[in-house]
């Protein structure tokens, strides 16, 4: 299992919206941006929340290969890419705790002390757990 390094934990960490790709039931990619960051009890495991088993919920649970993609506000390199990370791996779904975790990106994503999910009594929903299998793009994390 490949390990991040100190800047694809800051990317992962900042609050750049993530696009998850799954694969449909058709074998057809399904893309979503998800906020994600670090499970706090595995810190080497990316995490992400649905409030509602949504299709990337469905898509997981069916066929756990996932690929996450994060593109960062640096400009352009040389060749005219920005930098992204990409992070191809497995999700495994929990059921339950949806609410706390978006609490907690929230603080990074829209700022301290904003209140998240804004509904009252919100579904205990999903918490995604995605292990990486490799680590890529452009960037000080490609390997």
């Amino acid at each position: 299992m490949p390990t991040f390094n100190a800047a694809a934990r800051s990317l992962i960490e900042s609050d750049a919206l993530a696009h998850l790709v799954t694969v449909g039931a058709d074998g057809r990619p399904q893309v979503t941006c998800v906020w994600v960051g670090f499970d706090e009890q595995n810190p080497d495991e990316i995490v992400f929340a649905s409030l509602g088993e949504y299709q990337k919920i469905k898509n997981i649970r069916r066929d756990p290969r996932v690929t996450l993609s994060i593109e960062t506000r640096e400009g352009p390199n040389e060749w005219g890419l920005i930098p992204y990370l990409v992070v191809n791996g497995r999700g495994r779904v929990e059921t339950g705790h949806g609410p706390a975790l978006l609490q907690r990106l929230a603080e990074t994503y829209l700022g301290p002390g904003r209140p998240y999910p804004p509904m009252e009594d919100p579904p205990e929903g999903f918490v995604v757990h995605i292990t990486a299998e490799r680590i890529g793009g452009v960037g000080d994390w490609a390997i």
